[in-house]
């Protein structure tokens, strides 16, 4: 079954390649790369009908006027500007807090979890599945709360609950050989960290 879980991903790829030839280029790309104003008009009549899209064409000529008055920076250029450098380090921060933040490793390790847990060996895989489908639902649903309370609260609202799960994680995996229900409560954990990571960073 996991051969073909993991081919079946090789099909929406087809299907976006088969298609990809039959949309239209961007209208802003069109006008504002290309210089084409006729190849926009027709590609905007493609995209949301016959019309007068005049509005969006001003719109267009004028996102190009700014453009043009703002001036590209280079990699070193960004680094050495004053006014970028907080923007740089926050982003900086955030990036790196997300290579560390230790999902990677709740990924590796849950099989063993799992099995340490007694969780018949055919059972794993889905589980770990359930794990996969947990994340994709997490971040499903961080994309209506982030209106809501912004993407500042979701970011440490889920990192202090991503740190208080993997202090609790840490201390189950440690007593699990003494108490029978641990391993359990190590495999919630596990959902749990994985949920707040999606809503979270």
């Amino acid at each position: 079954l996991w051969p073909w879980l993991l081919a079946s991903s090789g099909l929406s790829a087809l299907v976006q390649l088969v298609a990809l030839p039959f949309f239209p280029d961007s209208p802003s790309y069109l006008l504002i790369q290309k210089g084409n104003e006729e190849a926009c008009r027709k590609a905007i009549r493609k995209l949301w009908g016959e019309g007068d899209h005049q509005a969006e064409i001003d719109d267009i000529m004028k996102e190009k006027g700014a453009m043009a008055s703002t001036k590209t920076l280079r990699v070193l250029e960004v680094i050495k500007e004053r006014s970028l450098r907080w923007q740089l380090y926050i982003l900086m921060t955030v990036m790196t807090t997300l290579q560390l933040c230790g999902i990677n490793a709740i990924y590796f390790y849950s099989f063993e979890v799992f099995h340490t847990a007694k969780f018949e060996e055919y059972l794993i895989p889905y589980v770990s599945l359930g794990v996969g489908l947990c994340e994709c639902l997490s971040s499903i649903l961080c994309s209506t709360l982030i209106d809501r309370f912004g993407r500042k609260v979701l970011l440490w609202g889920g990192y202090m609950l991503m740190c208080s799960v993997l202090a609790l994680l840490t201390m189950t995996l440690s007593l699990q050989h003494r108490f029978f229900w641990m391993h359990y409560f190590s495999v919630i954990l596990i959902f749990l960290f994985v949920v707040f990571y999606g809503i979270g960073p």
